[in-house]
């Protein structure tokens, strides 16, 4: 078994790895672009990037947050989603140690990163990014509740996925304008690894989205600076109320408990 710093900092440096291709996932995946090929150029000089100026975070430092032939500036947010990604995989490996679901969970990470980052951009959740992690994430679950013995976790899998995923639905339902059908699709994706975790963390996931939409959609509403019908994209507070759940769902579920005396 690997020591768990060692787990922690391999994690981070793939994290770095993976933040960089998602810079590249979320720029072209909206506009329908491939994400292989062209290679990676400046937008402005339309130079390719060298591999020596594609070092995640580093290689922006060195040039100083300029293109190297056109001298056109760099966004800060590409160095800040590498770093960003690689936190948050040093943080799921670090709550969830060595574990066969593991790789599901940075899995889940990855893709979240990036969902965030676009639904900001554009309001959507792509199909060619969420549909296509189903049965990612289905294998991913299987191989590891194989590997554990843990069927019962595989089937509180499915169970979540039908569970939140419908509940989206039905608001779906109910009223289209207030819950696209991206926000249904990524709701059984999140329930499907939500439930490998417990009824109580599948709970707290889909509670705490609606908690901190809320509480960023009040202040907005209460400044005039946001109606009934303004739209706010919901995908990253579904994102955010999973990983919540991800790390502290357990001791909240006690906490809740505790306080009901139950």
């Amino acid at each position: 078994m690997a020591p768990e710093p060692l787990l922690v900092t391999s994690a981070a440096l793939l994290g770095l790895l993976v933040g960089s291709f998602l810079n590249v996932v979320v720029h072209r995946v909206p506009r329908g672009q491939s994400v292989a090929f062209p290679p990676s150029a400046c937008p402005v000089c339309d130079h390719r990037v060298r591999a020596r100026d594609n070092v995640p975070v580093l290689s922006w430092l060195l040039l100083r947050g300029r293109c190297r032939d056109c001298r056109a500036r760099i966004s800060a947010r590409y160095p800040l989603v590498e770093a960003g990604t690689a936190v948050a995989f040093a943080v799921v490996t670090a709550v969830v140690g060595l574990d066969w679901s593991l790789p599901a969970w940075l899995y889940l990470t990855a893709i979240s990163v990036a969902l965030a980052l676009i639904d900001l951009d554009v309001h959507r959740l792509p199909d060619a990014i969420v549909l296509p992690s189903y049965p990612v994430s289905a294998v991913l679950l299987t191989v590891a509740a194989l590997a554990d013995h843990r069927p019962s976790a595989l089937l509180g899998a499915l169970l979540g996925a039908v569970v939140l995923g419908g509940i989206y639905l039905a608001l779906h339902l109910a009223r289209p304008d207030g819950m696209g059908l991206g926000d249904v699709k990524l709701a059984g994706l999140l329930g499907l690894h939500l439930g490998w975790l417990g009824w109580g963390e599948l709970a707290v996931g889909g509670f705490l989205a609606f908690l901190l939409g809320g509480l960023v959609a009040l202040p907005m509403v209460l400044a005039g600076r946001a109606g009934r019908s303004t739209a706010l994209p919901f995908g990253p507070f579904m994102l955010a109320g999973a990983f919540a759940a991800l790390l502290a769902g357990d001791a909240l579920v006690g906490a809740y408990l505790d306080l009901a005396g139950l």
